[in-house]
């Protein structure tokens, strides 16, 4: 007997239940999992019996059910498995994958490639011509996202390459030239979509501009104006003239003028607050063009510049008639005092009215009559007179006035004699004497100078 059976305060009631590591005598299962399987038992033997061609054969042993060697109290226990594993169909995704299921993925959270995506129309990315179709990107956009209805594909960047880009801009500057239509050239540059290359359109319309008149420059200054700060912001602008100036060697290879045209381009859109002026003040004399932002300097230090500058192109601008009127008046007096033929015949050139020289034949007579028909000493000489017939035939002989237009200005004379002879009484005989001067210089016909 154990030393502590002695003590007579200790009994085995007192002690409670005493260690059996062997388990004689202890029942294997509990009663309650006893009560559990024979209930599941009787389940499975009623729906045997309901269902006989499940092919179970009765009396057989059950493979599910818990094998329990009696007598100790190690048992092997084979569980019950999922009947989708039997059936091949096992889903992995109900398993709790440890810890009781706290780190397993939630039906809520999950999501398969074979569920739709519901679209949402005020989504800022949706796109009702493109079918919902999205376009991934980081948060931080590029200069231009474009889409190719082509290739069905996103684009990032301009849609033409450059040399695509500057033959759509030189033709629409081609057309601007005809119509005069600045919308036209501003929806275009829209539709191109290449912001990249909107610098290339100073140098282009420039260069475009050299080789041509007065008007076509005014009207790629105008643009200039239109065109910023949309679409063409001060960056682009100032790029724009970058390109332009690096490219003068070549300018000046085609066109000798080209520096002075350029600069005139500069203080321009100086004035028109298009290019900063501290532009200006950022060259360093270390590009091909530096000689022309120098000139350029020069125009807008000179005073009244900016009266000056806005009419930089001369009168062929495509001012109003009353601007051109007053041109031809100062051009003809400045050559009744001067008598040089080339300079006059420049101004003229410089007007871009060939289709309005009717207007000036009528002019220089009016100012030649006046200047010889103060008294009746100058009258015989006529010196003014037989200035403006030479300067007419210079003009006819060097293709700058038509036969055309002398013999239109002609006629108007003939119809103003009534009104002249207001000022000058002689007019009528003055207007015979210079009507033979110009059949002699060769711009009329002696048909014309007959008339009265």
């Amino acid at each position: 007997m154990a030393d502590f059976a002695k003590r007579s305060e200790i009994t085995i009631s007192t002690m409670g239940k005493v260690h059996n590591p062997t388990g004689e005598g202890v029942r294997a299962i509990s009663s309650q999992a006893q009560a559990k399987f024979v209930k599941q038992q009787k389940r499975s033997s009623s729906q045997n019996t309901e269902s006989p061609t499940n092919g179970a054969k009765e009396g057989a042993p059950d493979d599910h059910e818990t094998k329990v060697k009696v007598g100790t109290a190690k048992r092997n226990i084979t569980r019950k498995k999922t009947d989708g594993r039997d059936t091949g169909n096992f889903d992995s995704r109900n398993k709790k994958q440890g810890g009781h299921g706290k780190n397993q993925w939630k039906m809520e959270d999950m999501m398969y490639d074979d569920e739709a995506i519901q679209i949402d129309e005020n989504d800022p990315l949706y796109d009702e011509e493109v079918d919902g179709k999205y376009i991934l990107s980081s948060h931080e956009e590029p200069t231009t996202k474009n889409f190719d209805e082509t290739g069905q594909k996103a684009i990032y960047g301009p849609m033409l390459t450059l040399a695509e880009f500057k033959h759509q801009v030189a033709e629409c500057l081609q057309e601007y030239f005809d119509s005069c239509d600045i919308e036209e050239v501003i929806q275009t540059l829209e539709e191109l979509r290449c912001l990249e290359y909107h610098p290339e359109v100073i140098k282009k319309a420039i260069s475009l501009s050299l080789d041509r008149n007065p008007r076509e420059r005014e009207l790629v200054s105008r643009l200039f104006t239109c065109l910023h700060p949309q679409p063409m912001a001060d960056e682009d602008m100032a790029k724009g003239f970058d390109i332009l100036l690096d490219s003068m060697d070549d300018l000046m290879t085609d066109v000798p003028d080209a520096a002075t045209m350029v600069a005139n381009f500069v203080a321009r859109a100086v004035v028109d607050e298009v290019l900063s002026p501290a532009y200006l003040s950022e060259q360093n004399n270390s590009r091909p063009g530096d000689p022309v932002v120098e000139k350029a300097v020069s125009l807008l230090s000179r005073e009244h510049c900016n009266a000056r500058l806005e009419r930089v192109w001369g009168p062929g601008d495509g001012r109003p008639v009353e601007e051109l009127k007053v041109e031809m008046d100062q051009l003809l007096q400045e050559y009744l005092l001067s008598r040089e033929l080339d300079e006059a015949a420049r101004c003229v050139k410089e007007l871009d009215c060939s289709h309005y020289m009717h207007e000036l034949v009528k002019r220089g007579f009016k100012y030649a009559m006046e200047e010889d028909g103060k008294n009746e000493e100058t009258q015989h000489t006529k010196s003014a007179m037989d200035a403006m017939a030479v300067l007419f035939g210079f003009l006819a002989k060097n293709a700058i006035i038509s036969e055309q237009q002398v013999a239109k200005g002609v006629s108007r004379l003939h119809g103003t004699v009534d009104d002249l002879k207001l000022d000058v009484p002689a007019a009528d005989k003055l207007l015979v004497d210079f009507l033979d001067m110009l059949s002699e210089e060769g711009c009329l016909k002696k048909k014309t100078s007959s008339k009265k």
